[in-house]
């Protein structure tokens, strides 16, 4: 199983591994109260893509199939994340305010895709 949760909400016991999937280190979160075990920031959109973005609601169609490319040509990173996922529950941490159009959001269905299961 493959979460999603925003950096500002409290740690749970049921998250299973957190990956930061952010470029940059989240504002006013202290790494030691984050209880991230992995920052996969080369996961994270482009920083070209993400300033594209810029969080639009109107650009949130393109953005997914603009980050879904990325995606495709970042192996390394997308395979560490489905191995993980294999094994462990999975909560993708993200600190974008926007909780129904982010980047984390889209990485989630790409992997289970990838896992061959259903969103």
């Amino acid at each position: 199983m493959i979460h999603c949760k925003r950096i500002y909400l409290p740690p749970e016991t049921h998250d299973g591994q957190r990956i930061l999937v952010e470029r940059l280190w989240p504002r006013g979160i202290k790494k030691e109260h984050a209880a991230i075990d992995l920052w996969l920031k080369e996961i994270a959109p482009s920083h070209e893509l993400r300033r594209w973005f810029a969080h639009e609601p109107a650009r949130w169609i393109p953005f997914r199939s603009r980050y879904r490319a990325e995606l495709e040509t970042r192996t390394d990173a997308v395979n560490q994340l489905i191995e993980l996922a294999r094994h462990d529950e999975l909560t993708l941490v993200y600190a974008a305010r926007d909780e129904p159009g982010n980047s984390a959001l889209v990485l989630r269905d790409f992997l289970l895709q990838r896992l061959g299961t259903d969103t």
